[in-house]
């Protein structure tokens, strides 16, 4: 994991990303932010926005029509459902020391050296939404053909949008999707829940929604700052017979929260497979 990653001032060549929508765009803004030059960049996006659009006058190249180079680095940002139709196109800019970073979920390894070639150096990640506020959390996996300095690259330009781990076996992708890439939905449906629940229990429309965002929000930062595992955490809220007791008793019995998320991550992973193909 990359607590402290370097600055992108000295990547050499040229980056390519391709696919600058939300994910994208939050990459990009975070390797800006790090001192990536725009000189150095490409960005191929059909409708780019103006903030995208302006860097044209830093030097930034939006949208070239003929290829004159191969990219030092191709960051493969688009929907996986346009992967067929937009990898062909970024094939023609990669030479054989290019390094691919995919972030397009359910879109293999295998799937991408069938594009690029199997002795292209390709990374396969999975970030997740909270990237776009710089608080995500990303998992890698690198084929064969990545050197310990190309992964280094890789480490350092997903770090823009938070932490990031490393895994040797693929397979786990698709639990990750399920647990982190899904995740943030889990946790916008409790606090759509929660608000409904206070509201059942007579709190104002308003007040009954600004409790269970600041109440989540509150309780990811101290759960991310604090060295005590989740468990205790949980204990140390629990008051013998007290009210938050008499809850845990509904949402810990028998198919009760555990219950439920434990079925729906496992159904998630096994969509997420089935997607891979």
């Amino acid at each position: 994991m990359a607590e402290n990653p370097k600055p992108l001032k000295n990547l050499r060549g040229k980056l390519l990303l391709a696919g600058a929508g939300k994910m994208g765009g939050a990459m990009l803004a975070g390797w800006l932010k790090r001192g990536l030059d725009p000189k150095n960049l490409i960005v191929v996006e059909p409708a780019p926005v103006k903030a995208i659009s302006a860097l044209r006058r830093r030097g930034a190249i939006i949208n070239p029509e003929q290829v004159r180079s191969a990219a030092s680095v191709i960051v493969v940002a688009v929907k996986p459902q346009t992967a067929p139709e937009a990898l062909p196109a970024l094939n023609a800019r990669a030479g054989k020391n290019t390094l691919v970073v995919s972030i397009m979920a359910g879109r293999t390894l295998t799937f991408l050296e069938k594009s690029f070639g199997a002795r292209i150096p390709i990374v396969r990640a999975m970030p997740n939404l909270p990237a776009s506020i710089g608080r995500g959390i990303t998992v890698a996996v690198a084929n064969k053909s990545v050197t310990k300095g190309q992964r280094a690259i890789a480490d350092s330009l997903l770090a823009t949008t938070g932490a990031v781990e490393w895994v040797d076996d693929e397979a786990l992708l698709d639990a990750v999707t399920a647990v982190s890439g899904s995740g943030p939905a889990y946790l916008f449906l409790l606090a759509e829940a929660l608000t409904a629940a206070a509201i059942d229990a007579g709190l104002p429309k308003t007040l009954a929604a600004k409790l269970a965002r600041e109440t989540i929000a509150g309780s990811g930062e101290l759960l991310r700052a604090s060295p005590l595992e989740a468990a205790v955490l949980r204990q140390n809220v629990t008051s013998p017979g007290g009210t938050t007791a008499a809850a845990l008793e509904v949402l810990m019995g028998p198919g009760g929260f555990e219950t439920l998320l434990t079925t729906a991550v496992a159904k998630a992973t096994r969509r997420s497979r089935e997607l891979a193909g």
